[in-house]
């Protein structure tokens, strides 16, 4: 005789939890409807039932069976005690049979579970310009949403879906083996729990269709190319009532030919000639609010930076504004004059 403590793998002095505890991972591993093997089920079943009935269980510890009627009572029949397999099981379908079109159902119940749509991802194209001043575009986007001809019902005007006959609604159907049962979702219905006998000619019984809609999005002066702008509740719409999803907008930042991005700071090439950087001065320079007057130090080398504060990006966290990196760039002329040549050439001297 199979002993039923070695069948659940607890101890004889095993508590009440731990023989549900380890019938529970038994019956997940061992459950038809998970792939198990139905007799070894059966004698897993079999043994809980004994186990966990502290008559029946001390009966057993005594006898070795209860009532003198064999290991599990009842004359060798398993009986079931008020066990909710759905409670092992309630993955085992997602929570709910799931339907065609996606809809998520409450375990045998004619209601549908809430789903929130799908996020959406689009870009908008801004000039460098815009993207440091701010500026409000047109975003369009492709959307999903329910059908404007069934209102989503996915069933001809005139008409609606009906109860599903084979499941009565409940979206799923059993077929018994013996002791036991296996739920399934619907055939008929695809675990919707209703039918639609004339689908909308729009959707063709989806009850959604795909739109373009135009939304008006701020881009935040400050922007960088990749900056991402959330538009809540702009996204696909939900299902069963549940909210939509969200557009993210992501900006993409054309090139400058003057100045280049480093975070909110902004760097510009000033050209100066060798006798302002030997001997100083102040040259215009330009900013994205205006030229400005920047004042060259005498002896300035090629590539020497210059920092205007202030002058640069906005933050686009606030904090006010980047720098201006003014970089010299000494020029020499291609060609110079008679006057020009004598001096430099006294020059070269002196500085021999």
């Amino acid at each position: 005789m199979t002993n039923l403590y070695d069948t659940l793998g607890v101890a004889k002095n095993a508590s009440g939890d731990e023989i549900k505890k380890a019938y529970r991972k038994l019956a997940r591993e061992h459950h038809p409807d998970s792939g198990g093997d139905e007799a070894k089920f059966k004698e897993i079943q079999g043994a809980y039932d004994v186990l966990s009935d502290p008559e029946k269980r001390t009966q057993y510890d005594q006898f070795g069976s209860t009532n003198g009627r064999g290991p599990f009572g009842g004359g060798g029949g398993t009986q079931f005690q008020d066990f909710d397999l759905s409670d092992l099981f309630g993955g085992l379908f997602g929570g709910g049979a799931s339907g065609g079109s996606g809809r998520q159902r409450g375990p045998q119940t004619g209601t549908f579970t809430p789903e929130r749509g799908a996020d959406l991802q689009t870009d908008v194209h801004v000039s460098f310009e815009d993207s440091l001043k701010g500026v409000q575009v047109p975003v369009r986007a492709d959307v999903e949403t329910a059908c404007r001809t069934c209102g989503g019902s996915g069933a001809e005007p005139g008409t609606a879906p009906i109860v599903c006959p084979q499941c009565g609604g409940r979206g799923v159907t059993s077929d018994s083996h013996g002791l036991f049962s296996l739920s399934h979702p619907c055939r008929r219905c695809r675990g919707n729990g209703t039918v639609i006998e004339q689908p909308c000619k729009t959707c063709r019984g989806s009850g959604r269709e795909r739109v373009q809609k135009t939304f008006q999005v701020k881009i935040p002066a400050g922007a960088k190319d990749g900056t991402r702008i959330r538009l809540k509740g702009r996204g696909e719409s939900g299902r069963n009532g549940g909210p939509a999803g969200d557009l993210w907008v992501v900006t993409r930042v054309a090139g400058s030919p003057l100045y280049e991005r480093r975070g909110a700071d902004l760097l510009v090439d000033v050209p100066v000639s060798y006798s302002d950087a030997a001997l100083g001065a102040s040259l215009e320079v330009p900013t994205p609010d205006g030229p400005i007057s920047l004042k060259i130090p005498a002896g300035s080398q090629h590539g020497k930076l210059l920092k205007v504060k202030g002058r640069g990006a906005p933050k686009l966290k606030g904090g006010g504004k980047g720098d201006l990196l003014a970089r010299l760039k000494l020029t020499v002329p291609e060609k110079v004059s008679k006057q020009e040549r004598d001096l430099l050439e006294q020059l070269r001297k002196v500085s021999r």
